[in-house]
């Protein structure tokens, strides 16, 4: 689904050590290396010591984890409007009435099939944006505090010459203006759905590793850097920090590239998606968008769209399978030359 690639950490810095335990672990280190008067021997820390529960992992770093739920998804089930309307979508489930209008539902029977254009492999592009940015507004919206950085302030680095607005720090933006910034990116640089997926999951990683939360101060910031990020790992042609610069007509190459730079470091240089991730966060977004009526266009399913999704279907198998035999080819590469070069050890 895309180029995945990952960086290694040392345990210090490792994101499965969450920093809220640091203190309590310090405590208990302190405790258990405590040793009688009469013995000099340094006590050794065991490595199941440095461990974090799998659940306390899941918790924390759900961008990690297949298992977790996403951050944002509890976000939208915790703000009152969204619970009212499940509740209600969820009552209205258990009649045969259906409303009348744009909400209304279509169902498939013996005679006509009602799918759609999304696949996990081939997501469509504005409906995954709108879900992405309803995603993102529900992270401001329902954020736990204003906890930020001054790399990521709108006032102390704006992407435009315009004044920025005094009260720019407690307003919160609309969906439609978070939507609005970012199918711009999207649509000037032509990135991919699955890069929007990507961003999603890069910028909950980022939450989450620097314990920051996405306000109205920094929410620009923070999407632009997860979305420069996302489009130089996922897509196969990258965009380079100079066509930003062409898009965002005020913005230098320099603060593209320190701002870039401060993302990765905070980012523990994990960049690492999974399937298993990327499949969790899309039928995620696919949930959020069904408790908000943001239901995808179902459209009859006829020859044409039926050859269409044969071809799609037929087009990514190939594509993983040259992915599989180029893994092959690296793994038995790899395999001989180990073997060439083994051989007996000389004892003396």
């Amino acid at each position: 689904m895309g180029n995945t690639v990952s960086c290694c950490v040392s345990p210090e810095s490792s994101p499965k050590l969450p920093s809220r335990l640091t203190a309590e672990r310090l405590e208990e280190l302190q405790a258990s290396s405590e040793v009688s008067d009469d013995t000099t021997v340094p006590y050794l820390q065991h490595i199941s010591d440095r461990e974090v529960p799998d659940e306390l992992a899941l918790e924390s770093n759900p961008s990690d984890h297949a298992r977790a739920n996403t951050i944002f998804l509890n976000k939208s089930q915790t703000d009152g409007n969204s619970s009212e309307r499940i509740r209600d979508k969820r009552r209205s489930n258990h009649t045969n009435h259906v409303s009348p209008g744009l909400l209304s539902r279509k169902y498939s029977s013996c005679s006509t099939i009602f799918i759609d254009d999304n696949t996990v492999s081939q997501p469509n592009l504005k409906n995954t944006i709108k879900c992405v940015t309803l995603a993102i507004y529900y992270h401001i919206k329902n954020r736990d505090s204003d906890r930020s950085l001054d790399i990521f302030d709108e006032k102390l680095h704006p992407l435009s010459k315009e004044p920025v607005s005094d009260d720019y720090s407690s307003v919160d933006p609309e969906h439609r203006l978070i939507y609005r910034f970012v199918r711009t990116l999207f649509s000037a640089a032509q990135l991919t759905a699955e890069c929007a997926i990507v961003t999603l999951v890069y910028l909950e990683r980022l939450l989450t590793y620097a314990e920051l939360d996405i306000c109205p101060a920094n929410w620009k910031h923070i999407v632009l850097g997860a979305i420069l990020l996302a489009s130089k790992v996922w897509d196969d042609q990258a965009v380079w920090n100079v066509d930003y610069c062409q898009i965002l007509k005020d913005i230098t190459v320099e603060d593209m590239n320190e701002m870039e730079r401060h993302f990765l470091e905070l980012l523990q240089f994990n960049i690492n998606v999974p399937a298993s991730i990327y499949a969790k966060y899309y039928f995620d977004l696919r949930q959020l968008a069904d408790d908000n009526n943001l239901n995808f266009p179902l459209e009859p399913l006829n020859n044409q769209r039926a050859q269409k999704l044969e071809a799609i279907s037929r087009l990514c198998e190939d594509k993983y399978k040259d992915l599989s035999r180029a893994a092959m080819r690296r793994s038995l590469s790899a395999d001989n030359l180990i073997g060439v070069r083994h051989s007996n050890a000389v004892l003396s």
